[in-house]
């Protein structure tokens, strides 16, 4: 029988490191598609400004690249240490496609990483902007093959048992599996947020210090707009994969959704404080009805409760608040894109409280990125593989004071990481890239 404490301090120790790693691809991915962008529109423009914007992000995609890759390499190890039953069960599908997303995108990536950073004067225009193109194939080849994975072990298919492990029947079964669609282009979607709030952001902080840097308020505008279109996208997107997650995983819809009890015409519970031991909501802000209407599109269907998956349900309370912490982000982001999209039409300069606002919303996408990744890996416990293996079945023999002191130790060396990145890129982005050479714009009204 598994020491409970001991399986909750395993899960919190991995928790630490998938959630500091997540942190990085989320941005990468997005921000290489905004480095071809830049790259592009210096090549059809010739402005020097579009180069001295890549030049700068270039050097905060490399910085945030081998960030990834450090904390990466940290996490794979507790396969091993942590884990040893989820690779002896699964990894024969595992392997392979954690092996898929080395050969095909990590190669790819740090092979041209280093054009990108050193080759603008080196090597031919031609050769710079494929280059970075690649870079951003690689890092979307990434993302597709982490996803299917994740999104097998959320919604298995096209596996067979063999002397009790797991074999893949059908690879193309297994990849794209009923829900990797859905949350394929949902975190695609999410890391372009990330990187055009972090661009945004960071250059109105740059704007703060030097309205008059062109550049910056170029860089602002670029990532503003490029936030407005993929904002309201993300709802539509997040839509969808929560009706594919109902279909798939109804119980962590209705931790989700803090319904208990099966009912018809459901009520969507705004703010609440989940009682696991009364089984019930506190406290409960409620639109009657609306719940059935967003989960079923009618206000008068049957929505499956908690009680019909008993004993087998998530933790209800980190899903719940989670769940409300990235929708209420997600509406945050549409509001301050739109605003800010309107505010910087025709190169106009946007307020200062503007500025200060957008700021503060540089890291709004690693919000919503993490709150999201707590709703869909705490939201599929017990099971490690849905329905087919239980975390409590894959932990290793590793004891309590091992663990407990390495979480402590990763806790600190990720503290003392976080806060030096962010240092750096609060440093390179007040620094700026073109300082005094344009006249000051427009102040929008």
């Amino acid at each position: 029988m598994t020491d409970p404490d001991l399986l909750v301090l395993a899960r919190a120790q991995f928790g630490l490191n998938i959630g500091f790693h997540i942190l990085f691809p989320a941005l990468t991915i997005g921000l290489a598609w905004l480095l071809l962008f830049f790259r592009l529109r210096y090549a059809g423009t010739g402005d020097a400004k579009w180069i001295a914007i890549y030049r700068l992000w270039v050097k905060i995609f490399a910085l945030s690249f081998a960030m990834g890759v450090v904390s990466g390499i940290t996490m794979s190890f507790q396969f091993g240490t942590n884990w040893p039953g989820y690779m002896l069960r699964v990894g024969n599908i595992a392997g392979p496609l954690l092996t898929f997303e080395v050969l095909f995108a990590f190669f790819l990536e740090a092979t041209f990483l280093g054009v990108m950073l050193f080759g603008t004067d080196r090597v031919s225009a031609g050769f710079h902007v494929a280059a970075t193109a690649l870079v951003a194939v690689g890092t979307t080849l990434s993302a597709f093959w982490i996803l299917a994975l994740n999104s097998w072990m959320q919604t298995p298919a096209g596996f067979t048992f063999e002397d009790g492990q797991l074999i893949a029947a059908n690879w193309v079964d297994v990849v794209f599996n009923p829900s990797f669609p859905f949350r394929f282009s949902h975190m695609m979607n999410a890391s372009g947020l990330t990187a055009a709030f972090a661009v945004a952001g960071l250059s109105a902080w740059r704007l703060l210090r030097a309205p008059q840097d062109d550049a910056a308020l170029r860089a602002c505008r670029t990532g503003l707009w490029v936030a407005a279109v993929l904002a309201p996208l993300q709802v539509v997107l997040g839509d969808l994969h929560g009706l594919n997650t109902l279909e798939h995983q109804p119980a962590k819809i209705a931790a989700m959704e803090g319904h208990w009890e099966t009912r018809s015409g459901a009520p969507l519970v705004l703010l609440a404080i989940p009682d696991e031991a009364a089984r019930a909501n506190r406290y409960a802000l409620e639109i009657p009805r609306a719940g059935s209407v967003v989960l079923k599109h009618d206000p008068d269907a049957v929505v499956q409760g908690l009680s019909d998956f008993a004993p087998d349900i998530p933790p209800v309370a980190p899903v719940f608040f989670a769940f409300r912490v990235m929708v209420g982000t997600g509406l945050l982001m549409v509001a301050v894109a739109w605003a800010g999209a309107w505010a910087t039409r025709r190169g106009r300069m946007p307020s200062r409280r503007l500025l200060w606002i957008m700021t503060a919303m540089s890291i709004s996408g690693w919000v919503a990125t993490i709150a999201g990744w707590l709703v869909t890996e705490i939201g599929r416990q017990p099971w490690l593989v849905t329905g087919l293996l239980r975390t409590a079945d894959a932990i290793g023999d590793v004891p309590g004071h091992y663990l407990g002191a390495s979480f402590a130790g990763y806790v600190f060396v990720y503290a003392v990481m976080l806060l030096a990145y962010l240092v750096v890129l609060v440093h390179l982005a007040g620094k700026g890239v073109d300082p005094g050479s344009a006249a000051v714009p427009r102040v929008s009204q």
